[in-house]
């Protein structure tokens, strides 16, 4: 049994803290806003997971220092763009001999730094990690069956949390290539905003399948030019968590897209799903990131183009199904 202290009261945060309790471990919880706090506490409940139910063993705070006190694990789970601002905050109450972990996906805008990137600057000497796979809020917060990796370069927190985090519904893989397994997470997402636009056009099946793959090809290629290995984009932080972020209608991403191939605006997208749309906040970042390091991201590209340029999405169909022909 580990104390563990969770940074974020938002789907994901509640659904890893349900999870934790279950399993015997003890959580506290911090929370932003004092009224998801209030009903962590008093109902049990989050406003996002309307089927799950918060364990007693759950509880929640707005304070820092309470939240993080005597934690031997902390999981920092924020939308990607409050990150820094937020470890900034609670760093002078880290010790030397916590574990943090970021459970969050994406990049930083304004630096196109990833997470682990802004983390260690923040939160120098102490040992970090990153928790990533295919993991719907959802699902991890009703017990259904699941796989997830814990990179770190750190072995000894590689064995900690898969051996402590593991049960007959959460089965735990280690990984010492943190770049690989945190940019699979981080740029699926773009991917699954695509296929969501794709489904919105009613353009079937074929195109979904042919968009997953080439996605698949543009995230390898920069994740490897960025430092990560090649067969981490093909297990579950790649692939795996592509798969089910493309297709579940769990996913937010793709459902962004969906409003998007409709014909919805990018401020009428935000107001219609109602949570952090990773996505929308990275394609950019990914976009420049393809350019720094001369990768070739024609998908990326031209979803950037519909979002910031004005192009229609069947054009930007169209673009791409006509470029130079290539060999696989």
């Amino acid at each position: 049994m580990k104390k563990v202290s969770i940074i974020g009261s938002g789907s994901w945060g509640t659904a890893l803290g349900i999870y934790l309790a279950l399993h015997g471990h003890n959580v506290k919880m911090w929370s932003f806003n004092k009224d998801e706090m209030k009903l962590i506490n008093e109902e049990k409940k989050c406003v996002f997971l309307p089927k799950a139910r918060i364990p007693n063993e759950v509880t929640a705070t707005s304070n820092f220092e309470e939240a993080l006190y005597g934690a031997e694990i902390i999981l920092h789970v924020t939308p990607s763009k409050f990150v820094r601002s937020t470890i900034k905050q609670y760093k002078e109450f880290i010790k030397p001999n916590q574990t943090v972990l970021m459970c969050s996906k994406g990049f930083e805008a304004e630096t196109c730094y990833t997470l682990d990137e802004v983390m260690n600057e923040e939160l120098p000497g102490i040992k970090t990690g990153i928790l990533s796979g295919p993991s719907h809020a959802e699902e991890v917060s009703l017990n259904i069956p699941t796989a997830m990796v814990i990179a770190s370069e750190y072995e000894d927190i590689r064995n900690t949390i898969s051996n402590e985090f593991k049960s007959e519904v959460m089965r735990f893989y280690t990984s010492s290539d943190v770049k690989g397994v945190e940019l699979g997470g981080a740029l699926k997402n773009i991917i699954a905003f695509c296929a969501g636009i794709s489904i919105g056009l009613n353009q079937g099946d074929n195109t979904y399948a042919a968009l997953l793959t080439r996605g698949l090809v543009e995230i390898t290629r920069l994740g490897v030019a960025m430092g990560g290995e090649e067969k981490t984009f093909y297990g579950l932080t790649g692939l795996g968590d592509l798969i089910v972020t493309c297709g579940s209608v769990h996913s937010r991403n793709r459902k962004a897209g969906e409003l998007i191939g409709k014909g919805l605006s990018i401020e009428e997208v935000r107001k219609e799903v109602g949570m952090t749309i990773e996505s929308i906040d990275n394609i950019e970042v990914a976009y420049k990131l393809a350019k720094k390091y001369g990768i070739e991201m024609p998908i990326t590209e031209k979803v950037f183009e519909v979002l910031y340029k004005g192009l229609s999405p069947i054009e930007a169909t169209n673009m791409l199904m006509t470029r130079d022909q290539k060999s696989e």
